[in-house]
């Protein structure tokens, strides 16, 4: 008798020991993440140390230097042989990152500081005192009022004076007994100066044009209008985990918050420096859109100040990105080229997305904004496969193509044409639609140039010419598109001409051509869906949407209820967001048709398309084994022949 099989007893040892690999992954990957938490939120670390200094005297430094000396223990002279560098290449924090600060903001129309004393209350916009440095859950807020200097009324700045020490010192540079090792000051500017977005003319254009005329030299300035903007919110967050700082590579971003000590000293290499705890003057969820151009007629503004605590990497990024963006709507503005074109307020819409729009809403936002364009990538795929495999016109309306063509060439021109309010995305999914309506005609008509008739002004026409000899079910989809279209004529011409008399007379205008688009445009986002109905028609006429491309509209539908997201989120001209739930109406019918016109996908259909290609193909080979393969085999079956080989055999499916 064999021996029992010994491999059920070390297969559990490897079931054992793969569990316990499991188990010290697991371990692993916890302290891991626990480490990073740690580095990302400063965890608890050691953050300050008691010494003595050089007269005996024990002071705090903090603990975070490295190797270079706390700057209360600086060196009173170089190492020998060390270098005095004018440009510090690394910097240590002066402050342990746990101390008690006071902090005093004043407003001001000069740079120069004066005492704080002799400061008007009105214009003491801040004036705190013990607030814990690193502490994420310390928040001040003030909230105050002031009478706008005449100064910044004609186009000055307005500057803040940030008085900044530790608990109980001297603040006042102005003052006897200020200490710059205890404290220190900064001015930072509370108002921006902002090229203005060019806004263009608009007048009625049944209106005589003198006062357009006279506005016109206006326009012979050269570069752009900077306009002086304030904003009356501004937090000021400071950040306690800078660490050491590389100082010559840092971000411009961040070093106009970085503050060295004064006095140029530097540890034994001489090459290394300190600097204050950086104070971020945060502007960057300041929208311009709530911002107040400041000119003589403005007379008092708010201002309210939110003091707090903020992570180094958080400051990082939004100094970052708010310097960038900044810089590219300068640049834009001087007609300087930016990467991806735009015109730098990219940034601005998706901070006004954050702002205005509902947290859950932005999520799924995000979430299908992928999805939208694998769904316009996939529509565009199957509606170039299915008219590149179609070998005729049945239930094809080549009117409403032609009239689509036209209509998106429409709507692209009015997008460029407001281009200032409409997304690249849409611009680009929009030109990439129109090449392919025009590709579509070129497979089912010949496009040709022929001579014009006698008398005609144009010598030469665009005429649009059969491929081949229409079938009867051809002749019929031609028949019934005519009907359609006579039908859509009857009531859309009328509605076309309203609108735009209606517009012409109560609305403005830049000109003719924009007064052309604009009816246009807003004559295809109001009827624009009647362009499908010729479609429907035809489908329903005969009886059968087999003929319809029907993976790409269904790819096209799904993404008109994306687009009815996209509507609340995405910036676009009102007319577009409208136009996003028409398609919907169309949707529904069709999606009736097909429910009341079944297809049998298992069978080749009339318009000799779709089929199980895998079973014709498999029967073609069992067909090829038999010995009389080509041989019609008949069966009479209660009197009547039946042919289990023609009827199969005439459908084949197109290639």
């Amino acid at each position: 008798m064999p021996e029992p099989n010994p491999a059920p007893a070390g297969a559990a040892r490897e079931e054992q020991g793969s569990l316990i690999w499991k188990l010290v992954q697991g371990v692993a990957i916890f302290y891991g993440m626990q480490f990073l938490m740690k580095q990302l939120t400063g965890g608890n670390n050691t953050q300050t140390v008691s010494t003595k200094d050089d007269s005996g005297n024990v002071v705090q430094v903090p603990a975070n230097t490295g190797d270079i000396p706390a700057y209360q223990l600086r060196p009173s002279s170089l190492d020998e042989g060390a270098v005095w560098n004018s440009i510090p290449q690394r910097l240590a924090p002066m402050w342990p990152i746990d101390s008690n600060l006071d902090i005093v903001v004043t407003l001001s129309p000069s740079f120069v500081p004066v005492k704080i004393s002799s400061v008007p209350e009105e214009y003491v916009a801040l004036s705190e005192k013990g607030f814990k440095l690193g502490n994420s859950s310390e928040s001040r807020v003030a909230e105050t009022t002031f009478n706008v200097p005449s100064s910044v009324q004609k186009n000055g700045t307005l500057w803040g004076h940030f008085y900044v020490g530790l608990t109980g010192s001297k603040l006042d540079p102005k003052e006897p007994g200020f200490d710059p090792e205890t404290a220190f000051h900064f001015v930072y500017p509370l108002t921006q100066y902002i090229p203005k977005k060019k806004e263009s003319k608009t007048r009625n254009l049944l209106e005589d044009k003198p006062e357009l005329e006279e506005e016109e030299p206006e326009d012979l300035t050269t570069g752009p209008i900077i306009a002086n903007y304030y904003h009356p919110n501004i937090s000021l967050s400071f950040v306690p985990d800078t660490g050491i700082l590389n100082y010559p590579q840092t971000h411009p971003a961040i070093r106009q918050f970085v503050h060295l000590e004064p006095s140029d000293a530097r540890d034994g290499s001489g090459q290394n420096s300190w600097y204050y705890p950086v104070l971020f003057v945060n502007t960057f969820w300041q929208m311009r859109t709530h911002m107040t151009v400041l000119n003589e007629t403005v007379k008092t503004l708010p201002l309210r100040l939110d003091l707090g605590n903020m992570r180094n990497w958080k400051f990082s990024i939004l100094s970052s990105v708010d310097f960038n963006s900044k810089q590219q709507a300068v640049q834009a503005a001087y007609g300087g080229p930016i990467p991806g074109g735009g015109d730098g307020s990219e940034i601005e819409m998706i901070k006004e997305m954050f702002l205005d729009t509902n947290p859950y809403l932005l999520g799924v936002t995000a979430v299908v904004s992928i999805a939208h364009l694998f769904l316009e990538m996939l529509a565009f795929g199957s509606d170039i496969a299915h008219y590149r495999k179609k070998k005729d016109n049945v239930g094809i309306s080549v009117r409403s193509i032609l009239a689509n063509v036209f209509m998106q060439a429409v709507i692209f021109l009015y997008l460029i044409d407001n281009s200032q309010n409409t997304s690249w995305m849409i611009l680009g999914s929009q030109g990439v639609g129109i090449l392919i309506e025009f590709w579509k005609i070129t497979t089912i008509v010949n496009v040709r140039v022929r001579p014009a008739p006698p008398g005609s002004l144009i010598p030469y026409r665009v005429a649009f010419e059969d491929k081949y000899q229409l079938s009867e079910t051809e002749e019929k989809t031609k028949q019934y598109d005519e009907i359609a279209f006579k039908y859509m004529y009857i009531a859309g011409v009328p509605l076309l001409i309203g609108y735009a008399i209606w517009s012409l007379v109560y609305e403005s205008h830049k000109s003719w051509y924009s007064y052309i688009l604009t009816t246009l445009v807003g004559s295809v986002y109001a009827y624009g869906f009647l362009m499908m109905v010729p479609s429907l028609y035809i489908n329903y006429r005969l009886k059968s949407v087999a003929h319809m491309p029907g993976k790409a509209m269904m790819y096209k539908f799904l993404n008109t209820f994306i687009d009815d997201l996209f509507a609340f989120t995405i910036k676009m001209p009102f007319m577009y967001r409208l136009a996003t739930f028409r398609d919907d109406i169309i949707f529904f019918i069709y999606i009736y048709q097909r429910w009341a016109y079944k297809i049998d996908y298992t069978r080749v259909n009339e318009f000799g398309q779709g089929g199980d290609e895998d079973e014709i193909e498999e029967t073609k080979a069992e067909l090829k084994s038999l010995p009389n393969a080509e041989a019609v085999v008949t069966e009479k079956v209660e009197g009547t022949v039946k042919s289990s080989g023609a009827d199969t055999g005439a459908a084949k499916k197109r290639k």
